[in-house]
Order: structure tokens, then C-alpha cells, then sequence
């Protein structure tokens, strides 16, 4: 189910750079995520060649509701690490953090609508938590069992207060309609979730069933695998 590497940037570059050239359409759809290991793999794949980023329209997984220019914001670390790094791309759909929560749910929702039920989402970014959390999805979190296929984006908090910040985050619906998901894991802090994974724990990330799954995991987080 994983692949252990030793290079998990390098390793994410290499799957991007294959997606973009299997794409199906003139377009490259991308979810981006945020984190230190997401931050090692976008300067990473900033820095390889075979992509057209013209083409490419990037979106965010999830957010935490602060400025865009907070340094807890996941649109700020895109910036910095990817879009910043390369040519013109096709367009850049952060999640909007201002105004009425309620408000901003509802502009991401259409936003993503748009994507998924047009063109699709290639390729979605995805982390792990120590606690088994993706994206902003965490445990005992209740839009884990939301089943309305037609509810993109929601907003919420970890209900076991380990996380800080409300959030905005796509829901499993979005993520498993992604045509590739790409989990990035590095770590030893990560070892007690990836070993919980692969026992079959009912943990949020192995909710994640998107048309193709690729698990990108180093040694240190894959030492406690079964």
C-alpha cells in the first residue's frame, strides 16, 4: 500500500512530473496542501523540468482561516515554495479566509463545483497528522460521515484541540473524486500513524479513495509499519 523512498520531495516531483505528462486534457487541475514536508516537495518541484505551468491551475486543500499572508496560511507557503519559483501558471484558487465563514465555504464550494464537475481534479497533495488527520479532516470530526456527494468544502475545527485555528477544508467527496492522490509522509513523529494505516484503523487519511493513491513515505515514518 506505501512506498518507502528515501527522497519523499524527490519521489513527489517524479509523480507530478509523470501526472502532468499523463494528463487526460490540455489542463493540469492540482489540490496542494501545506506543512514542512508539502513546503521540501514544492521547492523541489520548482526546480525539476517537464511541466508547462501555463497550464497548470492550482487550488488549496485546505486552510486555516488567518490572513493570506499569515505564516500558518497554507496559500502563503504555495506561494513561497512553488508558484513564486516558476513561470506564469494558469491560475492560482486559494481558499478566501475574509469576511463570514459561511460566506467563504460558499465561494470555495462554487469554485470547486465548477472544477469537479467540469474538467476534474488531476492530482490532490495530501499530508498525514500524528493523529491520522488529512487535509483538514480530523478525528471524531462529524463531516467525516457526511455522505452528500455534492458538499465540496466545509469548514471546520479539530475537536481534539490539537490543531489550532477554525479551518476550510474539502471534504472526502472532493478529494476521492481526484483522479490521483498523492500522499507525502516524512518522519519519525508520523511512524504511529502510517503503522495505524496500515492496520487498517478506521484514521481519516484511510478514508481517502481517489482513482489512483500513491503513498510516498520515508524510513523514519515507515519504522513502525506491521
Amino acid at each position: 500500500m506505501i512506498t518507502v523512498v528515501d527522497d519523499v520531495p524527490r519521489a513527489f516531483a517524479d509523480a507530478v512530473v509523470d501526472a502532468f505528462g499523463a494528463r487526460p486534457g490540455p489542463r493540469f487541475a492540482v489540490v496542494l496542501s501545506g506543512g514542512p514536508t508539502a513546503r521540501a516537495c514544492y521547492e523541489l518541484l520548482a526546480g525539476s523540468g517537464g511541466i508547462d505551468w501555463s497550464v497548470v491551475d492550482v487550488y488549496v486543500g485546505d486552510e486555516r482561516v488567518v490572513p493570506p499572508d499569515d505564516d500558518d496560511a497554507n496559500q502563503r507557503l504555495i506561494r513561497e515554495a512553488l508558484l513564486g519559483r516558476v513561470g506564469p501558471i494558469g491560475s492560482f484558487r486559494p481558499m478566501p479566509t475574509g469576511g463570514p465563514l459561511d460566506d467563504c465555504v460558499a465561494a470555495y464550494q462554487r469554485t470547486m463545483a465548477d472544477l469537479v464537475t467540469g474538467p476534474g481534479i488531476d492530482l490532490i497533495h495530501l499530508g498525514l497528522g500524528s493523529d491520522g488527520h488529512t487535509a483538514s479532516l480530523f478525528p471524531g470530526d462529524p463531516s467525516l460521515e457526511d455522505d452528500d456527494p455534492g458538499q465540496l468544502v466545509r469548514a471546520t475545527e479539530d475537536p481534539n484541540g490539537r490543531n489550532p485555528h477554525p479551518r476550510l477544508t474539502l471534504t472526502l467527496p472532493a478529494i476521492n473524486s481526484a483522479r490521483l492522490a498523492v500522499f507525502t509522509v516524512a518522519g519519525a513523529a508520523k511512524a504511529a500513524a502510517v503503522a495505524a494505516l496500515q492496520r487498517g484503523e478506521d484514521i481519516p487519511a484511510a478514508r481517502v479513495h481517489a482513482g489512483h493513491m500513491v503513498w510516498l513515505v520515508d524510513r523514519a515514518a515507515a519504522a513502525d509499519s506491521p
